[in-house]
C-alpha cells in the first residue's frame, strides 16, 4: 500500500504512529467492515456507538440520495423545509414526559454547547442571569465544544486548553470495593448524589445554572448509574430550581433498549442531548430536546423577535433530516430497540464470561454496553489495554481501548454468533497478555 501522507490531521489518533500500521477500511455491511485486502473485520464498537442498526442500511442511504437530488441545502434562518418539521414532530413521539421541542444541530458536541447555552439563556429570560455555573461529574465525556470541554470529566481532554466556563464536578458513582462485577444498576451508590446538596452549599442555588451528566457514563468507562441516583439528583435539581441536563449522546435510539435511557431509567431532565444513532451514524446530525417550561420560558416576548441567538449553518441539513427520518423507519420496522431489549440479558451473560480471564480487575454492563477494566502493567498504564485491542483487531475483531479498559458497543442487529465471537475472541487476547 502506498504511504500515507500527514496532510490529514486525524482526530484523536497518535498520527504519526498511524501512518506505519493504518487501520484503512473500504466498505461495510451489517455487522462488518472491510479492509482494502477484502478482510472483514467484526464491528463491537457500533462504528463509534453510533451504527445501532448496523451498517449498510439501504433505506437510509437510499433516503439520502434522494433528498440530494431534491434539496441540497436550505438554511433554517427564518426558512426551512417540511422535513424539518416532519422530524421533530415524530422524534417528540419518542421521547417520554414533556420533552416536546427540538433544536436541531449538527454533532453531540454542537448538541452539548447549545443545551449550556439554552440552559444559561433560561435563567437569563427568567431574570436570573447570576445563574451561570454548571455541575458535571468527574469520568463525564460532552463532546469538544468550548462548553463540553469545560464540563467534561476527563482530564487528557481539558488541559491543554486553558480556562474555561465554571464548572464543578461530582465523584463517579461507583466503589469498586461494594460494586464490582454488578450486573445493570449497581444497587448501592444511590448516596453520591448528596454531593450535589454540598456543591449547592458551597455556591448558592443562585450560582448554578444546570447539571448535566451522562444518565450512563459511556466514553469514561461505562458506569451505569446506582439504583436511585438519577431520582436523587432530579429532587435536588427541582427543588433548587436548576436544570437537569442528559447527555443522551450515546445512550439514546435504542442502546438500553428504549429511544433514550431516561425513559429506560425512569427519570424525566429538563434537556436530552442526543447525535450518533439519531441517523444511525449515516449524516452527521445532533438535536437538544426541551420540556415545556423550558421552551415556554423563551415564547413570552413579541412575536417579531428572535427567541434564541443560536443555531448552525447547518441546523436541520435536509440530508440529514431525510437521513434521521429513514433510521426511525428502519428502527420501527426492523424492531431495534426491542431486539435490543432481548439482548441485553444474554449479552450481560456473555460479557461477565470473562470475569475469571487473566487481568481483569472489573465488568460493568447496562443494555448492549459493556465495559472491561484490565490491571495495568507495572509502570506502564495502558499497555495492556492497547495490547489486548490490538490482538483483537488482529483475529478479526474491532473494540475500543481507552487506557486499560476495553468498551464495547455493537450494533443492536448481534446475533449470538456474534456476541461469541466477540468474547471468545477477547478471552484469546487476554490470555496472550503478559
Amino acid at each position: 500500500m502506498t504511504s500515507l501522507s500527514d496532510r490529514f490531521w486525524m482526530p484523536f489518533t497518535p498520527n504519526r504512529r498511524f501512518r506505519q500500521d493504518p487501520r484503512l477500511f473500504v466498505s461495510a455491511d451489517g455487522m462488518h467492515y472491510r479492509t482494502a485486502a477484502g478482510r472483514e473485520v467484526l464491528d463491537s464498537l457500533a462504528g463509534l456507538w453510533c451504527v445501532n442498526a448496523g451498517h449498510g442500511q439501504r433505506a437510509i442511504s437510499h433516503a439520502i440520495g434522494r433528498q440530494a437530488e431534491r434539496l441540497d441545502f436550505v438554511s433554517s434562518f427564518q426558512m426551512g423545509h417540511p422535513d424539518a418539521f416532519e422530524l421533530a414532530d415524530r422524534l417528540v413521539e419518542l421521547t417520554p414526559g414533556d420533552l416536546n421541542h427540538v433544536f436541531f444541530c449538527n454533532s453531540g458536541s454542537e448538541a452539548v454547547d447549545t443545551a449550556l447555552k439554552i440552559a444559561r439563556a433560561y435563567h437569563f429570560v427568567r431574570g436570573e442571569g447570576s445563574r451561570r455555573r454548571f455541575i458535571s461529574r468527574i469520568g463525564g465525556y460532552h463532546g469538544v465544544g468550548w462548553g463540553g470541554v469545560s464540563v467534561s470529566g476527563i482530564g487528557r481532554h481539558r488541559r491543554a486548553f486553558g480556562p474555561a466556563l465554571e464548572v464543578d464536578h461530582l465523584r463517579i458513582p461507583y466503589d469498586r470495593s461494594q460494586s464490582a462485577f454488578s450486573r445493570g444498576q449497581p444497587p448501592r451508590g444511590a448516596e453520591y448524589a448528596e454531593e450535589l446538596t454540598q456543591l449547592i452549599g458551597l455556591h448558592d442555588a443562585s450560582s448554578i445554572a444546570a447539571v448535566i451528566v451522562e444518565p450512563v457514563i459511556g466514553s469514561g468507562g461505562v458506569y451505569p448509574p446506582p439504583v436511585g441516583y438519577l431520582d436523587r439528583l432530579r429532587e435536588i435539581c427541582s427543588a433548587h430550581g436548576i436544570l437537569l441536563i442528559f447527555d443522551e449522546v450515546i445512550t439514546a435510539f435504542g442502546r438500553l433498549g428504549t429511544a433514550f435511557a431516561c425513559e429506560a431509567l425512569g427519570v424525566i431532565p429538563d434537556i436530552v442531548t442526543c447525535a450518533k444513532g439519531m441517523t444511525n451514524g449515516a449524516v452527521p446530525m445532533g438535536a437538544v430536546f426541551v420540556r415545556e417550561p423550558v421552551f415556554a420560558a423563551f415564547m413570552s416576548g413579541a412575536e417579531r423577535q428572535i427567541e434564541l441567538f443560536h443555531g448552525y449553518t447547518y441546523s436541520a441539513h435536509p440530508l440529514a433530516c431525510a437521513a434521521a427520518l429513514a433510521a426511525l423507519d428502519v428502527y420501527r420496522d426492523q424492531k431495534i430497540f426491542a431486539r435490543a431489549r432481548a439482548l441485553a440479558p444474554a449479552w450481560e451473560t456473555a460479557v461477565h464470561s470473562l470475569r475469571d480471564e487473566p487481568f481483569v480487575a472489573d465488568i460493568r454492563n447496562v443494555g448492549v454496553l459493556a465495559a472491561i477494566d484490565l490491571t495495568p502493567l507495572p509502570g506502564e498504564p495502558a499497555a495492556r489495554g492497547t495490547a489486548c485491542g490490538q490482538s483483537c483487531f488482529d483475529a478479526g475483531v474491532l473494540v475500543r481501548t481507552s487506557s486499560d479498559t476495553i468498551l464495547l458497543s455493537p450494533p443492536l442487529i448481534a446475533e449470538a454468533k456474534h456476541v461469541d465471537q466477540m468474547i471468545t475472541t477477547i478471552s484469546r487476547a487476554l490470555r496472550a497478555l503478559k
